[in-house]
């Protein structure tokens, strides 16, 4: 989705020729992966941070245009909203002092984000969730000047026939309201872990993607807080599963086959069963012609682009052009910190390299919807939820991540040949966390109950915290 289109209005025969070039580019695919001919490269890693531009007193500043021509950085460009933008880096080889290169370029991103921000008087906030955002600032208007974002807009209410995006999350307070365009999914904010993986593996990386997410999306919940309301531990998930109220075919929004979802099972043998699902039960939103062969993939990368798996399998190229397949782990919010950005990501990957090794694989041992079960609880409850796991009965999460889970996730960054203090270092940050029972959702919610609610003050001071270097369970109330 991060491609410029030129137009975004499109006729009957545009999506008939798109549907036909995503057809002969799924086979083409498909031989591919039949045939061993994707990238078996190593495990290679990178990210995305979405990023909130915001004024010196916490609201949401749309001025990406303007810091996006100062920053000119390649690695920077605009989304939905005028006041998000995206900062990537290059990929890494996942192995040796990796974490810490991650590191080192998250600072040197993040650094020139906030430099050019303050030039134009604002500034960077990562977070999952503005707190101080009100639903009156997500409109058209503040829409990123894209081709791409107003065609999303106009496909997603033409297949709603005109009806109006319906919010409903209970959690700790109830939200209920309607929203009349797509701009409700630019509130939650992500930052997104990649793992390019061996073609002989990806399936399996993928599964394990799938049971990790609910441990990963509790130790790094973020988001309690949505226009006023403290819903989830991370309201990010239902919020925007919720944005985009766009289903399969026969206008199936609310069943198991979702445009924003878990997904509805493990890739049983090919992480192909991933793009034959997006070919045979989504229905094409951007019908964009590309005057391009059939190698490139871009009608298949731009549908694929347009489904919102929590854990969404990509294709992308290697240096020497041969294609491969890396995972997008997208369930992590932006922030608190910078070193608890890269604990996440630590703990990802280890967590997940560790299942994808198991000798006993753990997916006959934890069915798809236990392990769909265990993220909505997760994401709900955060560190308080209780979870299925594989041999065991329910278990509280944070038992379980103290017994099992971080050393299990250091078995896995070990066995990528990372160096080892360095992964001891940024799990450390997740067992301190979870021993302390604090992390940016529980910091936010104790930080306004201290303070009348004051989320605007709760705002400035979690941005001070932000960029002092200090992780988050060590950040005074």
């Amino acid at each position: 989705m991060g491609q410029e289109i030129d137009h975004t209005r499109f006729a009957r025969r545009d999506f008939e020729k798109f549907h036909s070039c995503l057809r002969d580019e799924t086979d083409h695919l498909a031989a591919l992966i039949r045939n061993n001919r994707l990238s078996n490269r190593e495990a290679v890693a990178g990210f995305e941070i979405e990023a909130w531009l915001v004024t010196p007193n916490m609201q949401p500043a749309p001025d990406n245009e303007a810091f996006l021509k100062r920053l000119n950085s390649p690695l920077a460009c605009a989304e939905l909203a005028r006041f998000n933008v995206e900062l990537n880096n290059r990929p890494v080889d996942l192995t040796g002092a990796a974490l810490e290169t991650l590191h080192q370029d998250l600072e040197n991103i993040t650094a020139a984000a906030r430099g050019t921000a303050q030039e134009l008087h604002l500034r960077i906030v990562l977070i999952g969730i503005l707190p101080t955002l009100r639903q009156s600032q997500l409109t058209l208007a503040n829409m990123s000047d894209r081709n791409r974002f107003r065609a999303l807009n106009e496909q997603i209410f033409q297949a709603r026939k005109g009806r109006p995006i319906h919010i409903e999350i209970g959690g700790r307070e109830h939200l209920n309201i309607e929203h009349y365009d797509v701009m409700i999914e630019s509130a939650a904010t992500s930052f997104q872990i990649h793992l390019q993986t061996p073609l002989a593996s990806a399936h399996h990386v993928y599964n394990a993607a799938i049971i990790a997410s609910a441990p990963c999306v509790a130790v790094g919940a973020n988001s309690p807080y949505v226009f006023g309301r403290d819903l989830w531990a991370e309201t990010r998930i239902p919020l925007f599963e919720q944005s985009i109220g766009v289903g399969g075919y026969n206008g199936v929004a609310q069943g198991p086959l979702r445009r924003v979802g878990f997904g509805s099972d493990y890739a049983r043998k090919s992480i192909m069963e991933c793009f034959t699902e997006n070919l045979e039960h989504f229905p094409v939103l951007l019908p964009i012609q590309f005057d391009s062969v059939r190698e490139d993939m871009q009608t298949l990368r731009l549908h694929n682009g347009t489904i919102w798996r929590w854990n969404r399998p990509l294709i992308g190229f290697d240096p020497d052009g041969t294609p491969h397949i890396r995972i997008e782990h997208r369930v992590i919010p932006a922030g608190p910190s910078l070193p608890d950005m890269l604990a996440n990501a630590a703990f990802f990957y280890g967590l997940a390299n560790y299942l994808r090794l198991e000798q006993v694989a753990p997916e006959p041992r934890l069915p798809f919807h236990l392990a769909k079960d265990n993220f909505y609880q997760c994401a709900r409850y955060g560190l308080e939820a209780t979870v299925a796991w594989p041999d065991m009965e329910k278990i509280r999460l944070k038992d379980l991540l103290l017994r099992k889970l971080i050393p299990q996730a250091l078995i896995g960054l070990d066995k990528l040949g990372i160096n080892h203090g360095e992964a001891s270092r940024y799990l450390d940050i997740i067992q301190q966390r979870t021993e302390l029972g604090q992390n940016g959702s529980t910091w936010q919610r104790r930080y306004a109950t201290n303070h009348d609610g004051n989320l605007s003050a709760m705002t400035r001071t979690y941005h001070e915290n932000l960029w002092s270097g200090v992780p988050v369970h060590q950040w005074a109330l």
